[in-house]
């Protein structure tokens, strides 16, 4: 898929997950939107991974660390065929529904369950280090949340991909710097990803705008020819990135828009799928 179209998808998904999130009556919309360019990249660009090769061993492998922005994730999913879209809208976080308010791994396409934050990382650890160990060529791929890593899990398990030179695994921080709570930086600083990483192994690529697709394929495609180590993007996104409604709020980490709020947010983000298919 060209560049223009997967920029305009990726607002297109925000338009699926804000149906989703108007129909359910609940979501984490912030950091769904600060993350759609990267699933974007990932599922339409990088893995090799497709709802007829899902039960493939030598899939590439994705875990969504972050599993409160779930929205965004079931939205890609669905675009890529694993589910039915008109379902999903119309179901999602509804009584009896398949598609809860986390990702778990009944449905299609969902390696595992997630949403208890710091697990992610870790499991991916155990994934890629089997495959190493079984002779297997596929990567593997996670996003975690900035607040997320606050929890120690995330760097006994960064400890443990330098310890195996997991150079088939690939980490994402969404680094929108607002969490539940407030400012990440104000809740637990983490001051220099870049150099924090480095200390534990990794190699570290740093995504001036983390929104921007082709920043993010350029940092992809570098972390697939690094050898030895296993790499983490630093993507500076914009928590509910496509409308000035939710831009760097905090108030928007899990928040359903009223009707004037909604009028405005589909008015920006179709102008911005615009643009970007032309642009």
């Amino acid at each position: 898929m060209i560049m223009s179209n997967l920029k305009a998808l990726a607002y297109g998904l925000r338009e699926t997950v804000i149906d989703m999130i108007v129909e359910g009556k609940a979501g984490h919309i912030g950091g769904d939107m600060s993350v759609l360019e990267i699933l974007t990249e990932l599922y339409f660009c990088q893995m090799n991974i497709s709802p007829e090769n899902q039960d493939d061993p030598d899939r590439d492998k994705f875990v969504m660390s972050k599993g409160h922005s779930v929205e965004a994730y079931y939205a890609v999913l669905a675009e890529k065929g694993f589910f039915d879209k008109k379902e999903l809208i119309s179901t999602f976080s509804k009584f009896g529904s398949k598609f809860i308010g986390h990702p778990n791994n009944k449905l299609p396409g969902v390696e595992m369950n997630s949403g208890s934050l710091g697990h992610g990382l870790p499991v991916c650890v155990g994934m890629a280090l089997a495959g190493k160990m079984n002779g297997q060529d596929y990567r593997v791929y996670t996003v975690m949340g900035d607040g997320e890593l606050a929890e120690g899990s995330v760097w006994e398990g960064a400890m443990a991909a330098c310890q195996y030179k997991l150079d088939n695994l690939c980490a994402v921080v969404d680094r929108n710097r607002l969490q539940i709570s407030g400012n990440t930086e104000d809740v637990m600083g983490h001051d220099d990803l870049h150099e924090r990483f480095g200390a534990f192994g990794w190699h570290v690529i740093d995504v001036a705008d983390g929104n921007d697709i082709d920043q993010l394929h350029a940092a992809f495609e570098e972390a697939k020819t690094v050898k030895g180590q296993p790499t983490v993007l630093i993507a500076n996104t914009v928590k509910g990135k496509g409308s000035s409604v939710m831009e760097n709020k905090a108030n928007w980490h899990h928040k359903v828009p009223n009707e004037e709020e909604l009028a405005q947010i589909r008015k920006d983000l179709a102008e911005r799928k615009e643009a970007a298919l032309h642009g």
